[in-house]
């Protein structure tokens, strides 16, 4: 199987669920600016998820650039990434109408943390059938970014019952993080 197939799939489902996500922003019922302040954790919220979901998006785009094939297990590690991707509308939905309390900052956290796990999983599985010499393990390197980001993700699920306010700064620079494109994945890219 070529790695065409993978991505569109992968690529629909990643629509689906920034779809799901913008049906929760609910426009107030006033016509005033001040009506706003009552969507702004909401709004706040998707705009953190879109981020990150448009970050795996991107990501998975070049990785599936930088594969040269697709067996059984690169399928099922793409359904695991893709299965923690689908709960990030719901963590998303909690965590702004709940005004950024702890407990659903905290499993946002894990969620996006899960999808770090799930994503270098999938890296992993699909350096280990195309070889360690492969386009897309030479590019990684020692993805450093990567697994700082699951510590990231750890440090804001164990800050949040203390102050979820700093658990949202460390998910939002995390997102900050990976805005910026890795020159090292775009020069293979390219060279393909």
């Amino acid at each position: 199987m070529n790695n065409g197939r993978l991505e569109a799939f992968s690529d629909g489902v990643l629509a689906i669920i920034i779809t799901i996500m913008v049906f929760d922003i609910k426009a107030p019922e006033l016509t005033s600016w001040q009506a706003l302040k009552s969507v702004w954790p909401v709004f706040l919220s998707f705009v953190l998820s879109f981020i990150h979901v448009g970050i795996y998006w991107n990501n998975h785009h070049h990785m599936m650039k930088l594969s040269t094939r697709v067996n059984g297990s690169i399928l099922w590690a793409n359904m695991h990434l893709l299965f923690w991707l689908t709960l990030v509308p719901f963590t998303t939905s909690w965590l702004g109408r709940s005004n950024f309390a702890a407990i659903p900052t905290q499993l946002y956290g894990v969620s996006l943390g899960m999808c770090g796990v799930a994503y270098w999983i999938l890296q992993t599985v699909i350096i280990r059938s195309q070889g360690t010499n492969s386009l897309l393990a030479r590019a990684i390197g020692n993805d450093l970014k990567g697994r700082s980001s699951i510590v990231g993700y750890v440090l804001g699920v164990l800050v949040s019952p203390y102050d979820s306010r700093i658990s949202m700064v460390i998910y939002a620079a995390l997102a900050a993080m990976w805005l910026i494109p890795d020159p090292r994945i775009e020069r293979f890219v390219e060279e393909c």
